[in-house]
């Protein structure tokens, strides 16, 4: 999914040679993926406490070690493929996945801003595809939709993982301040997701077109949905899986409106 959000970013801003289209799908790739395996080395009693059987360590096919030893491996692949880009894709990706690292290990303990973080890494490829190509203003603001989504499906997310997140002491919002308020506040998020999603039809001509409205005003309208339905839910941490998967067809249907008004 982030070599395919890095793509769309190149797409968006205009295209590029085959050569940094595949190195640039490569760096997200292998930099995501150690990112990734060593949040489930550090986050395993955590997935085991929310039985997280999506997660290959809890359903034990991979042992807590591999995973260490697929972030070390992969990480400096990673970072190679970026260093034969660019200086400045080089730099981007190596802090966004530094950060990653910092997540993984304390960050994520943080709560709120391990959020921020995580809705971050939803809007980076784009960006990273961005900067491969040219960062032009349908790429900034898909990136800034999918972060306003982002931190409203992680703060939603910590409503479903608190008897977990209590075993590494994650300050969720959930945690700190009780399930209501992190309903409230994701529901912001959310909003403002789909208030900003009428902006490209106002500032670039390309999408003042069905293309792009239709899939986009199914978004809005699935968000919304899942906005009210948090409201009038009778037990949310049950929900909230229900309503991930939601946010996340939502949010494809966003890039495909997105594509579809950039021809």
């Amino acid at each position: 999914m982030y070599g395919i959000g890095v793509l769309i970013g190149i797409f968006l801003g205009g295209g590029a040679d085959f050569k940094n289209i595949s190195l640039g799908f490569l760096t997200a790739v292998f930099l995501q993926a150690s990112a990734f395996a060593l949040n489930d080395y550090f986050d395993y009693y955590v997935d085991m406490a929310n039985r997280r059987f999506d997660r290959p360590l809890v359903r034990g096919e991979l042992s807590r070690n591999t995973a260490l030893f697929l972030s070390l491996l992969l990480f400096p692949i990673g970072i190679v493929f970026a260093s034969l880009i660019s200086p400045i894709a080089f730099l981007f990706a190596t802090l966004v996945t530094i950060l990653g690292f910092a997540y993984d290990y304390k960050l994520k303990e943080l709560g709120f801003l391990g959020n921020i973080y995580i809705a971050f890494t939803m809007a980076a490829p784009f960006i990273f595809g961005g900067l491969i190509a040219e960062l032009r203003d349908s790429i900034l603001l898909l990136s800034l939709i999918a972060f306003f989504c982002g931190v409203g499906r992680e703060v939603m997310k910590g409503i479903e993982d608190v008897e977990g997140d209590a075993i590494r002491n994650v300050k969720t919002i959930a945690r700190v301040h009780g399930v209501e308020k992190a309903v409230r506040i994701s529901s912001i998020f959310f909003l403002i997701a789909v208030l900003l999603s009428f902006a490209p039809p106002l500032v670039i001509a390309e999408y003042l077109d069905l293309k792009y409205i239709v899939p986009v005003a199914i978004t809005d309208f699935l968000l919304l949905k899942v906005i009210l339905e948090l409201q009038k839910s009778k037990n949310v941490s049950k929900d909230v899986a229900k309503f991930r998967k939601r946010t996340l067809f939502a949010m494809l249907l966003g890039l495909i409106g997105f594509l579809a008004g950039a021809f």
